[in-house]
């Protein structure tokens, strides 16, 4: 008998532990710029694989001074005006997997924080944002929103530390009129509490919200003085004599957010599918902790010095020379050559974080961003940090399936592409150094830099950007269908389409940052080498 009851108990836990597993939730970001890019490094809707999310995020859109909800890249996201129609096409992926859930980011490093502070202070204006946003929402058939706000009280904040409360409100006032639909409510947030602390009233907020993914990640970067890892799971090598709370961590950052009352149920790990890329000042001081003096290598199609999506670096270390290292404190990687240093995850130190997280009992985990996996498996399998993550948190065996894509004439995309850099666009801690320099996505290229605030690492999101539709460009630039020279302006380029009466419309594009369009190519380029005559 007492052996039965044995059995028996023991067929629960495991039952238990089944359905907890497949409880976990995988959060993928997708950075919609990366249609972009060119050749292996151009990421559709239709390269999405559905297996390996529960939850898909659409980034970014935007508002407007008045609160409005808008699009930010109307050709790329609408169907109007012979656009690709990305939304319908995001949202038709639900066919093929009907538990799937789908929201759309809007906010966003891009857009700042001062429309957002302006617009949270006035009831007026969080009723435009709520009903236009929940408008969008469901015209286009997504399950939620994720309210992606770079900061309350903080870098270009109007209403300072109101900012806090009204947060709080938005949240609340959102809630209720959600609920009337079903809808899923989240929201991505700094994860290092000496910054979270200036921005959120963590109980407060969370009760409102569904899931709440914490950016721990952009721990360190180009912007500081020395090297150091993009996500330490624990404080690493040089920093073995300074107090934990002093150092930006993963762990710290999961303590302070469960410490200060977020429900571990709704607390979602951000995970880095990219690294963070220095050049050393000193070849012969190449450690963790070691002096820097800037940016480091780009990848060929983020194309941002500074940062290297995980399908860029696995395929240096497949065909370049790289002493590849371990902070066995900091329970993750990193790789020297020469003069650059990198600092990256892989698929073994993604699930050491997971399994580390998950003695908390949280929701799952989130990535930044799906379109920086090796989704096509040029190193070791499609997906290979996507399979990983998903088997850490125990939803499938991790063995190596086909990549999940469709055939439906809603996922077709016939536009042709280019290279954009890109890269990751949320924003987590504080860093040593008082500014760093942003360019995003969405929008015409622009510079944003951080407030006096305690230094907030700006992630940036390159990718070219559809110009307003106010640029109303002539016709006459069209001298094919497809890609064309601005005559006007380096920085810039025309895809041209056919209109509904046959002739070529023009759409304006920038080039993110400093690049250039080079038509040799048909992408954006150093001005270097992109040898623009005009």
């Amino acid at each position: 008998m007492t052996k039965l009851i044995l059995f028996v108990l023991c067929v629960i836990s495991v039952a238990c532990s089944y359905v907890a597993a497949k409880d976990k939730v995988v959060v993928c970001y997708y950075g919609t710029w990366a249609t972009y890019r060119n050749g292996n490094g151009k990421f559709d809707v239709e390269n999405i694989n559905t297996d390996l999310c529960t939850h898909l995020v659409y980034t970014f859109i935007g508002i407007t001074e008045q609160g409005y909800a808008k699009s930010l890249d109307p050709w790329l996201d609408l169907e109007d005006n012979w656009g690709r129609g990305n939304f319908k096409k995001f949202n038709a992926l639900k066919q093929y997997k009907p538990n799937l859930k789908t929201l759309l980011a809007v906010g966003g490093w891009n857009e700042g924080s001062a429309k957002y502070s302006v617009m949270a202070a006035s009831p007026a204006l969080r009723q435009n944002f709520i009903k236009s946003t929940l408008e969008m929402v469901r015209t286009h058939g997504f399950d939620g929103l994720d309210l992606d706000w770079e900061y309350p009280n903080r870098r270009d904040s109007v209403h300072g530390k109101a900012d806090i409360d009204n947060f709080t409100q938005l949240t609340k006032e959102l809630r209720a009129e959600f609920d009337k639909y079903g809808l899923l409510l989240t929201a991505a947030v700094s994860a290092v509490g000496s910054v979270a602390v200036l921005s959120y009233d963590i109980p407060a907020f969370t009760q409102y919200v569904d899931l709440v993914n914490l950016m721990t990640y952009d721990m360190y970067g180009a912007w500081d003085s020395v090297t150091g890892h993009n996500a330490p799971l624990h404080k690493g090598q040089g920093d073995e004599n300074v107090p934990k709370e002093n150092v930006f961590t993963v762990d710290v950052a999961l303590e302070y957010w469960l410490q200060q009352g977020c429900p571990p149920e709704k607390l979602v790990l951000g995970l880095p599918l990219y690294g963070r890329t220095f050049q050393l000042a000193n070849v012969n001081n190449n450690g963790v902790r070691a002096p820097a003096s800037g940016a480091g290598i780009a990848g060929p199609w983020t194309a941002t010095n500074g940062l290297i999506g995980y399908n860029e670096f696995c395929q240096k270390l497949k065909t370049e020379a790289w002493d590849l290292r371990y902070d066995s404190l900091a329970k993750v990687p990193y790789a020297v050559q020469d003069r650059n240093w990198v600092s990256y995850d892989d698929p073994s130190s993604l699930a050491i974080k997971i399994e580390h997280a998950l003695q908390y009992n949280i929701a799952g985990a989130m990535i930044w961003s799906i379109e920086t996996d090796d989704f096509r498996g040029l190193c070791a399998g499609d997906f290979p940090m996507l399979r990983a993550i998903n088997e850490a948190l125990g939803k499938y065996s991790g063995q190596q399936q086909t990549t999940t894509t469709t055939s439906s004439s809603a996922l077709t995309t016939t536009t042709t592409s280019t290279t954009t850099p890109s890269q990751p666009s949320q924003t987590s801690t504080t860093t040593s150094q008082p500014s760093q320099t942003s360019t995003t996505t969405s929008q015409p290229s622009q510079t944003s830099t951080t407030t006096s605030q305690p230094s907030q690492t700006s992630t940036t999101t390159l990718a070219p950007t559809l110009a307003p539709s106010t640029s109303a460009p002539s016709s006459s630039v069209c001298k094919t269908e497809g890609f064309n020279i601005n005559p006007e302006d380096c920085h810039s380029f025309y895809v041209c389409t056919h209109g509904g009466s046959g002739k070529l419309v023009p759409h304006l594009f920038y080039c993110p940052g400093n690049l250039h369009w080079d038509p040799q190519f048909t992408v954006c380029n150093y001005s270097d080498q992109a040898n623009c005559k005009n």
